[in-house]
C-alpha cells in the first residue's frame, strides 16, 4: 500500500510539473492558463492554505484539492502542448520544485489577517 501511495505521489508532483510549463505556452488557451497557474503556484507555494499541523484539514489541501485541480487543468490543456511538456517535466523533476514565495506570502498575510481580526474581536468581548 505503501508503494502505491509513493507512485500515486510522484505521478501527481510530475504532472504539476507538466502544468508548470503548460502554463508559460502560447498554445494554451488565456482561461486554462490562469487555472493552472493558480494550480501550480498553490502546489509549489511553501505555505497551505490550511496548514499542516492542523489534524486531519491540514493534509485535505495537499490530498484532495490539487489532484482536483490537476485533473482539470490537463483537461483544458492541448494534447500537444502536453507531450512536449511531458519531456520538460522529467528534466526538472530531478531537479528539484520551485518554490512560489509571492503566494506563499499572500498565503501569510490571509492568516495574518485573521489572526488579527480574531484578535480584535477577542480584546472586544474581554473589554
Amino acid at each position: 500500500m505503501f508503494n502505491k501511495i509513493k507512485t500515486w505521489a510522484r505521478k501527481l508532483k510530475r504532472q504539476i510539473f507538466i502544468l508548470y510549463f503548460a502554463c508559460k505556452d502560447e498554445r494554451v488557451p488565456w482561461y486554462a492558463k490562469v487555472f493552472t497557474a493558480c494550480v501550480v503556484a498553490y502546489a509549489f507555494s511553501p505555505i497551505d492554505l490550511i496548514p499542516d499541523f492542523i489534524p486531519i484539514l491540514g493534509y485535505l489541501d495537499d490530498v484532495i484539492l490539487v489532484p482536483i485541480g490537476v485533473m482539470i487543468a490537463l483537461k483544458m490543456i492541448p494534447k500537444s502542448v502536453l507531450t512536449n511538456c511531458e519531456v520538460k517535466a522529467e528534466q526538472m523533476m530531478k531537479k528539484g520544485k520551485p518554490k512560489n514565495w509571492i503566494v506563499g506570502s499572500i498565503i501569510l498575510l490571509i492568516w495574518g489577517l485573521i489572526i488579527i481580526w480574531a484578535i480584535i474581536n477577542i480584546y472586544r468581548l474581554i473589554n
